[in-house]
């Protein structure tokens, strides 16, 4: 698949929500994406980004661990103009949702990052660590957490998790020879 060429077919946050979310929808990821509170530094570090990454997400409006984690990325673009991302409705665009499979299903949200001219840089997706970790001291039968220190909130862990993700593609094109190469640095 030409995912390139598939990036630039894409959908913006807001054009994604307003065609494919209900009202109800819009509004459930409109009050995520008011909590969403980035630190000075993760802001800083968003704005240090030099290299264009292109993200694809293929997603559901309709899907929870969609509201909770696509409107980061909306904030992650919002300040850093290197990061461009386009979403893809999962049922819509099935093709692509099936090009990018998790575990054997056509899981949302997935990204797939690109380089500024295209070449597949990464992928990621459904849920990070934080969730998943959080999952299993709820769901998977007793837990022994280490009790040290103060819980972050989920959310706020939930978007470090995925900072993490967006600055390690960052560096690998910031530091690709091929880039340097055809920048000059």
């Amino acid at each position: 698949m030409d995912f390139a060429a598939r990036f630039e077919n894409g959908l913006s946050y807001l054009k994604f929500l307003e065609q494919y979310g209900t009202a109800e929808q819009q509004s459930r990821w409109a009050a995520i994406h008011s909590q969403i509170v980035l630190t000075p530094p993760q802001v800083t570090l968003l704005q240090s980004f030099t290299r264009d990454m292109k993200v694809l997400v293929v997603a559901g409006a309709w899907c929870g661990d969609c509201v909770n984690q696509c409107p980061v990325f909306h904030q992650f673009s919002e300040i850093s103009p290197q990061i461009q991302v386009r979403f893809f409705d999962r049922d819509v665009d099935a093709d692509l949702a099936a090009e990018l499979m998790i575990c054997g299903g056509c899981r949302v949200p997935t990204l797939l990052f690109l380089s500024e001219d295209g070449y597949v840089c990464g992928r990621y997706g459904d849920r990070t660590l934080s969730k998943y970790r959080d999952m299993a001291a709820t769901q998977a039968g007793a837990a022994c957490p280490a009790g040290i220190g103060e819980k972050q909130p989920l959310l706020e862990q939930v978007t470090q998790d995925w900072l993490d993700e967006f600055e390690r593609i960052q560096l690998m094109l910031r530091l690709s020879g091929r880039l340097r190469k055809r920048h000059g640095d």
